[in-house]
């Protein structure tokens, strides 16, 4: 009896530091998971400001474009 017990307690120990790797992987990916989560929020707010600069690139080349197209006309 004594050697059935100490196998189930042996195997008790198994599972409770199985358990333990696991929580602690879960810990790990929880942190990794909000790092990339605050990567990502970054990198939004980076691409937004991107595009509006792209946006108004656009615009103010599309205005010379305009003024050099009516400076011919009255050539």
């Amino acid at each position: 009896m004594s050697e059935e017990r100490a196998k189930i307690t042996g195997e008790l120990q198994k599972l409770e530091a199985r358990i333990d790797d696991l929580l602690r992987a879960c810990g790990e990916l929880t942190q990794e998971n909000a790092r990339l989560r605050r990567r990502q929020e970054a990198l939004a707010g980076e691409r937004a400001a991107l595009v509006k600069k792209n946006e108004l690139a656009r615009t103010r080349v599309e205005a010379m474009i305009a003024r050099l197209k009516a400076m011919e006309t009255n050539l």
